[in-house]
């Protein structure tokens, strides 16, 4: 029986470094991928019944006793990341439809954004840490969802508070890039040239691990790991049991990367046809620019003056002049604004009320009835009205019975594939006694 941390053959390549036999080096580039290959859409859908309305439309009214008083600098961005459609639904889901556990899940989060303002990160503040290229994001997987490579390989700087910062930063981005009806990521670690020292300690990875899962709920989509050296068995076997079993679940070793993202966009060491020539000023600046990062980490429109674009549709969408309708619960439920557009009035998404959608918004035409139409009040009376996101909360007043998008079924998790991990045994046996004592003492070392 091999070795639980059985070391790799060096005769047994990774399943990337098969996938390079044989193929021509791509020619090189410095364009990263921001919106998604033709053809390639979000497939994981969400519809729901009357009672999980009424459970999302509860811990919206939450929610809203918590909010920020209008005069507090942060409100804009707190109302930010409440309007955005998916955000209390995906709150219900991973609270498994429990309120209570909802409701403290999300106080944690809100809790957590005052004090981390994770949408206000300033570039400059992280730049440092993104010379290396240890963190890029560029293309989509055929789920449209956003591409982040991790390579920790290419580690640059001591463990500090700023290195979370900056993974919390290019999370922040890659929600920026999700097409309409996608908030998940997919994120590519690779582990070439990586080393023990290299590699984030236990602590880091339980603190990291902490902030994804708290407060990015549901918004991993698939985690893959390639060029696993012997070490990374004793890794995971330190973290595995602070991980939420959902999560664990998404993880894969060794897939077969070109089945998981088309060719074009797929880093050609993982068998795409895509060679970035990584030059971290181009980088960077296409990143910025793209999403309309300010340099104090606000947003700023087409014409550089200040913008609280609507969150929840990707930055494309609120530049085009999108913004979720009337009832949505989920993203990808759109119509035009040319009035809050930085381009101005784009076609509207023709869409038809679902059964769902119907149900949302005749709660809240009920709803409306006590308040003045057309204005949204919080607290302390101050209409919610902050550029892009003004009138998207589920409680306010104004009702568009039109502009109801169809509400989107979702199919069973679709299983990654990952194919025959190639070199090395990856947890082929429950581990013995020894091999026990072995990662405990790794692990206690790393921690």
């Amino acid at each position: 029986m091999s070795s639980f941390f059985s070391s790799r053959s060096k005769s047994a390549p990774s399943s990337a470094a098969s996938s390079l036999k044989g193929k021509d080096v791509p020619p090189p580039t410095h364009d990263i991928f921001l919106t998604p290959e033709p053809g390639c859409e979000p497939k994981k859908r969400f519809d729901y019944d009357e009672a999980q309305l009424k459970q999302i439309l509860e811990l919206k009214h939450y929610t809203d006793t918590l909010l920020l008083p209008a005069t507090d600098p942060y409100y804009p961005w707190e109302l930010r990341f409440l309007n955005d459609p998916a955000c209390h639904p995906r709150y219900m889901r991973a609270a498994k439809w429990k309120m209570d556990d909802a409701k403290r899940r999300i106080k944690g989060t809100i809790e957590w954004r005052r004090e981390f303002k994770p949408e206000l990160i300033e570039p400059e503040d992280v730049s440092v840490e993104a010379e290396t290229g240890k963190i890029i994001i560029s293309g989509f997987d055929y789920d449209a969802r956003p591409i982040i490579y991790m390579r920790p390989g290419r580690e640059n700087t001591e463990t500090s508070p700023r290195q979370i910062r900056h993974l919390i930063f290019n999370l922040e981005r890659a929600i920026d890039l999700m097409p309409p009806g996608q908030e998940q990521v997919a994120i590519i670690v690779d582990y070439k040239s990586a080393t023990s020292q290299s590699n984030p300690s236990i602590g880091t990875a339980r603190k990291v691990l902490n902030i994804l899962q708290n407060h990015y709920v549901e918004r991993l989509g698939r985690g893959l790991v390639v060029n696993m050296p012997w070490w990374i068995n004793a890794f995971f076997s330190g973290i595995s049991p602070f991980m939420d079993p959902i999560t664990r679940d998404k993880i894969r070793f060794n897939p077969k990367l070109t089945e998981l993202v088309p060719p074009s966009q797929l880093d050609y060491e993982f068998g795409g046809d895509y060679h970035l020539n990584f030059d971290h000023k181009i980088y960077w600046k296409q990143l910025i620019e793209f999403c309309h990062i300010a340099p104090d980490g606000t947003r700023v429109d087409e014409q550089g003056k200040p913008w609280v674009p609507p969150l929840g549709n990707g930055i494309k969408a609120a530049v085009d002049g999108l913004e979720p309708v009337e009832g949505a619960v989920a993203t990808g439920q759109l119509k035009a604004n040319g009035a809050n557009g930085v381009n101005g009035a784009a076609a509207a998404v023709p869409v038809a009320p679902t059964e769902s959608q119907k149900i949302a918004s005749e709660h809240r035409k009920e709803e409306a009835g006590a308040e003045a139409e057309g204005t949204c009040t919080h607290g302390d009376g101050t209409a919610a009205v902050v550029n892009g996101v003004a009138g998207l909360s589920l409680a306010n007043g104004n009702v568009n019975g039109n502009g109801v998008a169809t509400a989107l079924a979702e199919p069973p998790a679709t299983e990654t594939k990952p194919g025959a991990p190639l070199g090395e045994a990856v947890f082929d046996h429950p581990p013995n006694k020894e091999e026990k004592e072995a990662a405990k003492e790794i692990v206690e070392a790393r921690s």
